[in-house]
């Protein structure tokens, strides 16, 4: 420091409200002077000396919220937490030292990744307009008003400001956006996905022909940065827009339980509600692998046989007839265990739900450590009961943790101004579901990637676990998918719950996200494997039967069982049901 902030920072003891130099830099300044005059007087400086630590610039720059700033959710959280605990005096009064679990380059990751994802989504849907329109007069103010924006933050790559169009050539197929005192080159092809919104037209079936079609001169815009042209000096931009629907990320290690990353919405500058941990949510056929799990300890294998074929229930007393359907709206007959999760099927699993008994899941959920309320009727099957990222996310990590169930956990460790330790978290693992149930869906959900919903993540190229999941209406859209370390879950949809759009899935709006976050995280890092416990065995069986495969099969699956229950005959005849039990799984 020098003698001018050194005077400074002695001068704000007595009140450091009241001399604040960010909030009354006139009172600071004569406060500065006030030490100084004092210091030459007491003989400890000269006069001038003195003058010239008055007459030196002070460059006061206020202490990043870096916690805010990178890390808001979490941060809320975490100050929810203990203030609930301790009580607000102890938080903000005696000095503590928090320790987190959080990874700030996960943090980073996530944010970016569901930034990204929700910009992708939006753009889907179409283009909703410029932000306002202004007259050719209003110009100048305006871009005086962004250049302020950008003397403390410069231009560069990456960045999505305001700039308002200044010309449109339909020729040159481009238009030219003023960004405070420079100028950028919006190109058609950086804008072809603003057609004009159309809930009913896939984004894939209109394109913007021309430039005129979505701007004007006037039109105040938001834009992306990609570059600077060597020749003219001017920006090259992409047309963006702010995203409509929100979404949540949260990623757990599941060893230890310590959750790494939360990112609880959009913005938390807009909303600082926690999407993560707050919301209820339905999760559609991301609850799929719990009533799996929960039928695989009642004695059903991924080899077992269940008809996929209508089914009504009646409601005479409400005169309610519901007659439940698959996605796709076909039925597919007989149908494997591990195809009706793979390709989720709904009306086989509302069978396995009746089946294995409503209560029987609900109390098996518990296990898991799903708290919140659960329908206790068949539709529970279809995922309509609500429930948290957290909670969904920490039920798919027992999977991945072998059957033991960590409680996810924020906080490590307190400790007060003294360095005691007021609370220390140590990882706990308790026994949830056996080993052999949990690598058996664990197998199952990898089926899920390679072969079903979750197809587009296979790009990861290591092994992943995972299960999409997509509501009624197209409300909700998840992803909750692991690897051998880490477990993560993505949500996707609208505070008020409306559609997010026309097939916008758990695959297509909420997988990509996971996968951009994954490979950020996992680059460079070794691949890992999902370890098989002892108490699994495979054998090949016949794909049609779920019986042991015979050299006529037409299709076989090296399958995985728990010991003793591996099919003990063989296939009779491709194409044929011939164990009289696993009739009764089909018609049931």
């Amino acid at each position: 420091l020098n003698l001018a902030e050194y005077a400074m920072i002695a001068g704000l003891p007595q009140a450091p409200s009241r001399y604040s130099p960010f909030q009354h830099p006139k009172k600071a300044k004569h406060r500065q002077i006030y030490v100084l005059n004092r210091m030459m007087n007491e003989g400890y400086i000269t006069d001038i000396q003195a003058t010239e630590a008055i007459n030196t610039p002070l460059d006061i720059k206020p202490r990043r919220n870096w916690y805010i700033e990178e890390v808001p959710y979490y941060t809320e959280y975490v100050r929810k937490y203990v203030e609930k605990k301790y009580g607000r005096d102890i938080l903000y009064n005696d000095g503590l030292t928090i320790y987190t679990a959080v990874n700030v380059e996960m943090q980073r990751a996530g944010r970016a990744a569901l930034d990204n994802g929700l910009r992708e989504l939006d753009k889907r849907q179409g283009y909703r307009g410029p932000l306002k329109h202004l007259e050719s007069e209003q110009f100048e103010a305006f871009s005086q008003e962004i250049q302020g924006m950008i003397e403390d933050h410069p231009l560069a790559p990456g960045r999505i400001i305001r700039g308002v169009v200044i010309a449109v050539n339909d020729s040159k197929q481009k238009a030219t956006v003023r960004i405070g005192g420079q100028q950028g080159c919006l190109h058609l092809e950086n804008m072809k996905w603003a057609r004009k919104p159309d809930p009913e037209v896939a984004h894939y079936n209109t394109r913007v022909k021309k430039v005129s079609d979505v701007l004007k001169a006037g039109d105040v815009i938001l834009v992306r940065i990609n570059g600077q042209q060597k020749d003219s000096g001017q920006w090259n931009l992409s047309l963006e827009q702010s995203p409509a629907a929100q979404g949540a990320l949260l990623c757990m290690q599941t060893e230890t339980g310590y959750v790494k990353a939360m990112i609880g919405g959009r913005d938390f500058r807009v909303s600082q509600y926690n999407r993560a941990v707050q919301s209820r949510r339905q999760p559609g056929s991301a609850l799929k692998p719990i009533i799996y799990a929960a039928a695989l300890d009642k004695d059903y294998t991924p080899a077992t046989v269940i008809l996929d074929t209508p089914i009504v229930f009646e409601d005479t007393e409400n005169e309610f007839t519901w007659k439940p359907r698959n996605y796709e709206e076909s039925f597919h007959g007989p149908t494997l265990f591990r195809t009706a999760l793979t390709k989720s099927r709904n009306v086989v699993t509302i069978k396995i739900l009746k089946d294995i008994g409503i209560d029987y899941l609900i109390e098996y959920a518990r296990k898991l450590g799903i708290q919140s309320p659960l329908t206790r009727d068949l539709s529970l099957a279809l995922g309509t009961s609500g429930v948290s990222l957290l909670e969904l996310a920490g039920a798919y990590a027992i999977f991945n943790n072998q059957g033991y169930r960590v409680k996810p956990c924020f906080v490590t460790r307190i400790l007060d101004r003294d360095g005691y330790v007021l609370e220390e978290n140590q990882p706990e693992a308790k026994k949830a579901v056996e080993k052999s149930t949990a690598y058996i869906i664990t197998n199952l959900l990898q089926g899920v990637v390679q072969h079903g919903t979750g197809w587009r993540i296979k790009a990861l190229n290591r092994p992943v676990a995972g299960k999409t999941g997509t509501t009624n209406d197209l409300h909700d859209a998840w992803f909750i998918g692991y690897t051998p370390r880490y477990v993560t879950g993505v949500w996707v949809g609208f505070d008020e719950e409306k559609p997010l759009g026309l097939h916008e899935t758990g695959s297509k709006a909420a997988s990509p996200i996971w996968l951009k976050f994954m490979q950020a995280i996992l680059k460079d890092k070794p691949v890992q494997v999902f370890q098989v416990p002892d108490g699994v065995v495979f054998a090949k069986i016949d794909a049609e039967t779920g019986l042991l495969a015979v050299p006529e099969s037409k299709k076989t699956i090296f399958e995985c069982f728990k010991e003793g229950s591996v099919p003990t005959e063989h296939t009779r005849k491709p194409g044929s049901i011939t164990e009289p039990s696993q009739l009764f799984k089909a018609d049931m």
